[in-house]
């Protein structure tokens, strides 16, 4: 079964508004051409730039999604989003457990869970990243920390709702490094989680969940992955920061 494959950028914690505008203006043009019935294409700015681009991509098929969220409505949480808030500026998507948050912020696969139960209540469909640092794959443990992830993460959800979220493999190792899981490497994990996800809720579930992967995704690289049977699409950094490269990477992953 081949599934729509996503393509989409995580901005992380750069561009201001202005900024931000201009980027998503150079990509509009740059994918004039692209058939957007064969391929999602997703941007998460940050915060602050989420209303402008909104506004920007008036029109245009182009999701846009948050890059974490708080999983309570409302309350004091200083410094934290709601999925209210983010629902309210036209979000349809949020990244959520991404290795970043687990490394440098202390979420746990514990929080992570509680933050997909809550965009599943609140109408957002999660991408949850899961993911091995360079220690634990050297250690032999990359499947069994994926494992643990997806089991704590996705615990109490039904297959209904698993089925509709997307999923991103990100190995730490690879993130920001210029080191890229070769298309072999990222194909055997993507297997093994598809695998999982049999067991778990089922061949036609499985079938339909869209495994990303993210890590150093560039142009070079992007159409060897694909290639692969159980990688969906990239979960792009660096690269979706300029509108030719990410645009190229659209164009080449679709």
């Amino acid at each position: 079964m081949k599934r729509k494959p996503m393509i989409a950028g995580n901005w992380k914690m750069h561009m201001t508004t202005k900024e931000a505008r201009e980027l998503v203006s150079g990509l509009l043009q740059e994918i004039g051409d692209v058939d957007t019935t064969a391929v999602d294409i997703l941007v998460a700015p940050p915060y602050t730039a989420l209303s402008a681009v909104k506004e920007t991509l008036s029109g245009s098929p182009v999701l846009l999604a948050g890059q974490n969220m708080h999983w309570e409505e409302k309350g004091a949480f200083t410094g934290e989003i709601s999925p209210l808030m983010l629902k309210e500026v036209g979000c349809t998507h949020v990244i959520i457990g991404h290795s970043e948050r687990r490394q440098l912020f202390g979420e746990t696969n514990e929080t992570v869970n509680q933050k997909l139960k809550s965009a599943f209540s609140h109408g957002l469909a999660p991408i949850l990243c899961v993911g091995e640092s360079l220690e634990q794959r050297e250690a032999g443990r990359t499947t069994s920390v994926i494992e643990e992830e997806l089991e704590k993460g996705l615990n109490g959800l039904t297959t209904e709702q698993v089925q509709s979220m997307i999923l991103a493999y990100e190995p730490i190792w690879a993130i920001g490094t210029g080191k890229t899981a070769s298309p072999e490497q990222a194909e055997e994990v993507h297997a093994f989680i598809r695998k999982w996800l049999i067991s778990k809720h089922g061949e036609a579930a499985a079938e339909k969940i869209r495994v990303l992967y993210g890590g150093s995704v560039k142009p070079e690289n992007i159409e060897g992955l694909m290639a692969k049977e159980n990688i969906d699409g990239g979960l792009v950094g660096g690269a979706s920061l300029k509108a030719d490269s990410f645009a190229q990477i659209v164009k080449r992953g679709s």
